[in-house]
């Protein structure tokens, strides 16, 4: 690769070539490489739809043979195998991404993004795999780190809040409520009660 597609695409995996076929969803160069992108585990066609990557983050692979071996998936929206990705493992994907990206802002049609596909198609899929929408799991991620930080630390509701994606604390706690069934600070008291009792 020569220097010229290095400093425009900032990675040493893509010629600038490539990157261009990418951006422009260019067809043309549908099976004379795939792309997969390393913060997703997703891989596509040149022309896929999807919202084009950060150039760093993508590996140019020859087949999709190569990719699958590399344990990246097919994206849902282009098909590159020429096959559907199983809603399993779609679905797989988006809570991967959730469990480690839930404390950032995250909005359905980021995630659809994210995965290859549409808000509404992602938000019904999600709810057949895992009985529960995005949104719910999202917060059920979300509450269950707020408890042990609850048990673990003496942070503040608000530090805690913010720790996990929620800066407004009066939503917070009545996140926590409903989802709990008491608030934040008697889920520490009843925790700390609790542990005085086992000491004795």
């Amino acid at each position: 690769m020569n220097d010229t597609a290095t400093h425009i695409t900032d990675s040493p995996h893509i010629t600038t070539e490539q990157w261009q076929a990418i951006v422009n969803n260019d067809s043309s160069y549908d099976g004379q490489f795939w792309y997969a992108v390393r913060t997703t585990g997703i891989f596509c066609r040149p022309s896929c739809k999807s919202k084009a990557p950060r150039p760093q983050n993508v590996t140019i692979f020859a087949d999709p043979d190569q990719a699958l071996i590399a344990q990246y998936r097919p994206c849902k929206r282009c098909k590159p195998t020429g096959e559907r990705l199983p809603d399993q493992e779609w679905i797989a994907v988006i809570t991967q991404y959730i469990d480690q990206h839930y404390t950032e802002p995250l909005t359905l049609h980021g995630l659809a993004e994210i995965g290859h596909g549409s808000p509404y198609h992602l938000h019904r899929t999600f709810k057949k795999v895992m009985n529960i929408t995005p949104v719910e799991y999202i917060q059920r991620c979300r509450i269950n780190q707020a408890c042990q930080e609850l048990i673990t630390t003496n942070h503040s509701m608000t530090a805690i809040g913010l720790n996990i994606g929620i800066p407004n604390t009066s939503y917070f706690v009545t996140l926590f409520k409903k989802k709990i069934g008491i608030t934040p600070a008697q889920y520490r008291k009843q925790h700390h009660a609790d542990q005085s009792v086992k000491g004795e």
